[in-house]
């Protein structure tokens, strides 16, 4: 099989300040800004993976989810529990300084962990979890 990963899906809780994040911070290419209803889907990448995007979409779009359903999600989005993507880098520390100098909100310095890897960590706007290996 030749399966490759194409989008992955981040909510957001302000469009523009997630925006601002993944163009200005994180140094993605946005590949569509798509309003419907009131609520807006950002799809970004990384200029050197064109086919592959990150989608940031309003978690209350969904018409098949209740009431309380809706509230857990704000309320484990609020704490940083509810998203999270895993990125990567051969820089770490370059890439550290360069995400914290542009006020991205810091999770953990460079780091080698237990497991193997030597990552960072910081919150977007919506509080989703992005981790920043370093490619060895």
């Amino acid at each position: 099989m030749d399966i490759t990963i194409q989008q992955t899906f981040l909510p957001h809780s302000d469009p523009d300040a997630s925006l601002a994040f993944y163009r200005d911070v994180l140094g993605f290419e946005v590949r569509n800004d798509v309003g419907y209803g009131g609520m807006r889907w950002i799809t970004v990448g990384p200029p050197s993976q064109p086919d592959v995007s990150i989608v940031l979409y309003p978690p209350n779009a969904d018409p098949g989810i209740t009431e309380d359903e809706r509230r857990t999600i704000a309320e484990m989005m609020a704490k940083g529990t509810y998203g999270h993507i895993i990125l990567s880098t051969k820089d770490l520390d370059g890439t550290f300084e360069r995400v914290q100098a542009r006020g991205a909100e810091v999770v953990q310095e460079p780091t080698e962990q237990p497991y193997g890897v030597r990552d960072c960590a910081f919150r977007d706007p919506a509080g989703n979890l992005i981790r920043i290996n370093e490619r060895r």
